[in-house]
């Protein structure tokens, strides 16, 4: 069971050795008491102990198991650590699966599909009594209003055919597009998520990778709420 265990950490880029040899530099620069301290505890307890009420064995044994737990748990929180935080990273290769994708982020510029219309998303805050999609050419000019009645707070699906409100071809855009949601007459924040392929990914030295993402920007991977 320790060899798969072993293996797991290793798929996982994390050493286990490394993750011990680590627990016990912290433990030594803790503040807490660490192995070395309860040793040093027991061999002093030892060399001032009473020659003729000498500590009994079944105390000692004790102690000992006290000091192997202690060790094993210090050991045990960091390979914890270790795997959260390489689960909880996102590798080179992770972030560079995005590009060529599309992705479902925060924005108010879309492009629309080679079939026609587009497909959305409105992030509401709180409950809404009336959400609506307002979508407008590069004019400015209201092109469609969709109406997506009372809906709960959470993110809600919209798809756009393509089509003016008077029927006609509203091309490929790009389009601007608003939500706006109320209840009962107060305004609601909202947000509009657009779908847009990835053209490329920034890779900083230190902090979360950013993507490019055509009409939108610059986002950082953390915010992309779906994956296409």
């Amino acid at each position: 069971m320790a060899s798969t265990f072993d293996s797991t950490l290793s798929s996982l880029g994390i050493n286990s050795t490394t993750a011990n040899t680590t627990s016990s530099a912290v433990a030594k620069s803790s503040q807490s008491l660490g192995t070395s301290d309860f040793l040093k505890l027991m061999t002093a307890q030892l060399q001032n102990q009473d020659p003729f009420a000498p500590v009994d064995n079944n105390q000692m044994v004790a102690q000992l198991a006290q000091i192997t737990s202690t060790s094993g748990i210090s050991d045990i929180n960091t390979t914890l650590k270790a795997i959260q935080d390489k689960l909880g990273s996102t590798s080179s290769s992770d972030a560079l699966s995005y590009v060529g994708k599309t992705v479902l982020t925060e924005g108010s510029t879309a492009y629309g599909r080679t079939s026609g219309g587009l497909a959305g998303a409105a992030e509401l805050d709180a409950d809404a009594t009336d959400v609506t999609v307002s979508i407008r050419d590069a004019n400015g000019q209201t092109l469609k209003t969709l109406s997506l009645g009372a809906q709960k707070a959470g993110t809600v699906s919209y798809d756009w055919d393509g089509k003016t409100a008077s029927g006609a071809d509203a091309g490929t855009g790009p389009f601007t597009v608003s939500v706006a949601a109320a209840a009962n007459g107060t305004s609601v924040t909202s947000r509009n998520l657009v779908w847009a392929p990835v053209a490329a990914v920034s890779m900083p030295s230190s902090g979360t990778p950013v993507l490019t993402v055509p009409g939108v920007g610059q986002v950082p991977i953390t915010a992309v709420r779906q994956v296409g």
